[in-house]
Parts: structure tokens; C-alpha cells; sequence
């Protein structure tokens, strides 16, 4: 258990000094770019990474590593409802519908598209 907790950790704080600098590339104060792009970009390697794994035979700590910690840590819906939220609350509601419905429907295109492609991958 502790080795899977390691794992998952190692992976989780790779995955957020990784989500934490495209933040600081990414600065906006008009729309949540940021969090925008590594949703979408989290959603479509989880479904590749999984798509993929699965005929791989990845070990349970590989999975560990990149599903559950890095990107786990990369995608945050925190942020996103947090930053709805704020969008909201500074009368922003048409930016605010717009972030939430480009967010949900990119982020299962791209885990669809992830997935379809890892799928294909050869082992």
C-alpha cells in the first residue's frame, strides 16, 4: 500500500508542477485558459494512456503512476467549478456558459478521440 501511495504521489506532483506552469504560460484574466487547456489535454492522454494500457499490460504501478497521479493532478475539476464559479459571481455568465459547455464537450471529445487512438496503437 505504501508503494502505491508513493507512486501515486510522485506521479500527482509531476502532474501539478506540470499543470502549475502552463498556468503561468497561460495568464489571462478574461477567460481560464489555463485550466481550459490541460482539461482538455488531460482528458484526451487519459483515454489514450487507458485505451493503450490496456493492451500493453502496464504493471499496476505504471497505471498508478500516469493515470491515477500524473494526470490525475493535471486535470483539476477544482479549478474549473471554481473558476465557473468566479465568472459567475463577476456577471460574466455568457464567458461563464461558454467556458463550461467548451470545457464538457471538449474534454469527452478528446478522451473519445484519446481513446480511439490508443486503441490503435500497437503494442
Amino acid at each position: 500500500m505504501f508503494q502505491q501511495v508513493l507512486i501515486v504521489g510522485i506521479g500527482g506532483a509531476i502532474g501539478a508542477a506540470l499543470r502549475f506552469t502552463i498556468g503561468q504560460w497561460l495568464e489571462s484574466s478574461d477567460f481560464p485558459w489555463s485550466t481550459f487547456i490541460v482539461n482538455t489535454i488531460g482528458s484526451m492522454a487519459l483515454g489514450l494512456f487507458t485505451a493503450y494500457s490496456l493492451n500493453a499490460n502496464f504493471s499496476e504501478q505504471t497505471v498508478l503512476f500516469f493515470s491515477t497521479g500524473l494526470l490525475g493532478a493535471f486535470t483539476t475539476m477544482s479549478a474549473f467549478s471554481f473558476e465557473t464559479m468566479n465568472l459567475l459571481k463577476n456577471e460574466n455568465h455568457y464567458t461563464a456558459m461558454i467556458y463550461a459547455l467548451s470545457t464538457f464537450i471538449l474534454c469527452l471529445i478528446g478522451a473519445f478521440l484519446g481513446w480511439e487512438i490508443g486503441g490503435k496503437l500497437q503494442t
